[in-house]
């Protein structure tokens, strides 16, 4: 499905139809696409802070679906993700390795 996804929005950003939210996306450019990107984190954190376990997910798939737009826009495969998560499954975490952020 995640595929079908992403390959809807790839073409959407060669034919260009001027009702598609996507194809405004694009047309806008990368700061549009980030910046929908940091609005549906923001929107996802206030969802969990209200324990709204609906609105949690509704905001991740329209963060998923802003992230796909960018990766499109940067012309970088969903594979590429898809192999990096297969790539971590099972891996043993290395909590040293990884910046602490203290300050939320």
């Amino acid at each position: 499905m995640i595929r079908e996804l992403y390959e809807e929005i790839c073409a959407r950003k060669i034919d260009v139809k001027p009702e598609s939210y996507t194809s405004y996306l694009f047309l806008k450019g990368e700061d549009k696409i980030l910046k929908k990107i940091g609005e549906e984190c923001t929107e996802i954190i206030v969802a969990a802070k209200n324990d709204d376990k609906e609105e949690i997910v509704k905001e991740l798939a329209d963060l998923a679906y802003h992230c796909l737009v960018l990766l499109a826009e940067k012309e970088i495969p969903i594979e590429a993700v898809l192999e990096e998560l297969h790539a971590r499954r099972g891996k043993i975490s290395k909590i040293g390795e990884r910046k602490v952020v203290d300050q939320l």
